[in-house]
């Protein structure tokens, strides 16, 4: 009869984007979880395994401050990390088109990683998974409509590599142990509320001048040149990252809120604005 087809029409017509929606999903967390086992495989001990304040001996004024603020003697160091953030989105270059993201983290301090999965909302109805990554020396940023349909996917490239690391180390205000010399991070003075800071992975090195306020904590991070996607070609260009909102977890004075910009000729363009809903810590042991 014909209203049973009409009825089986319907049917499909609603269970299939639902199928394909589940299906979506599951792939997308079977990729989570490969970069996840990735991370874990390039990691490595940490060593030393507590804070001793004898290896701020030489530093700058502002980071040895900063460092006797946020930690305390004996702290055990943080081996990674698991973070839960919400906020929004700038998804237009030229304009103020924000969209709500939530998202997970999960951060490895050596070797230097992260993996973060995002929810991003690009129309209504529409969400797309996106995958920002560091692992073992190599950049990961690609999205999904729904989990299943590439709307974006960076190539593996040196530039990306050098981008990807440079958050990790800009996001270091979240798991501030990772920005010890005994992590591999190298500092110079500049003035009293400013510090540069180095940091290598492999063949990747990236540079960074952290900013100090008034009460000793970072205020922002910034550099003179990572890379963006112009036109389809990767440009350097300044970038910055602030951070406000201090408050203590598991021991650690860390920040809560932040937001990251580029600074363009025509002016300073947010583009992630964010808040940590939770953070959890590994120590080392």
């Amino acid at each position: 009869m014909w209203w049973q087809v009409v009825a089986i029409a319907l049917v499909v017509f609603v269970l299939f984007p639902v199928v394909a929606i589940l299906y979506g999903s599951s792939r997308w967390q079977a990729d989570t979880r490969a970069l996840h086992a990735r991370m874990k495989a390039a990691s490595a001990p940490i060593a030393p395994t507590s804070y001793d304040p004898c290896e701020l001996e030489g530093l700058p004024a502002p980071v040895q401050r900063y460092f006797r603020t946020v930690l305390n003697e004996g702290q055990p160091l943080v081996a990674a990390v698991r973070i839960k953030h919400s906020g929004t989105f700038n998804m237009s270059e030229t304009e103020e088109q924000w969209t709500p993201f939530s998202s997970t983290q999960r951060v490895v301090i050596q070797r230097p990683g992260f993996v973060w999965d995002a929810r991003i909302r690009m129309a209504p109805g529409m969400i797309a998974h996106v995958h920002d990554a560091y692992i073992a020396g190599e950049g990961v940023l690609r999205a999904k409509l729904f989990g299943l349909l590439t709307v974006m996917k960076q190539p593996s490239t040196p530039e990306l590599a050098h981008g990807e690391l440079m958050r990790f180390f800009a996001e270091a205000a979240w798991y501030p142990t990772a920005l010890l010399p005994s992590q591999g991070v190298a500092w110079e003075a500049i003035d009293d509320a400013q510090a540069s800071a180095t940091l290598s992975d492999g063949a990747t090195t990236v540079k960074l001048v952290f900013q100090f306020g008034t009460q000793g904590l970072i205020s922002s991070v910034l550099s003179d040149g990572r890379y963006r996607v112009a036109e389809g070609v990767q440009v350097a260009a300044p970038w910055q990252g602030r951070y406000w909102g201090y408050e203590v977890q598991d021991g650690l004075l860390v920040p809560l809120y932040g937001e990251v910009e580029w600074l363009l000729a025509d002016g300073a363009k947010p583009y992630w604005r964010g808040r940590i809903q939770q953070i959890r810590y590994e120590v080392s042991n």
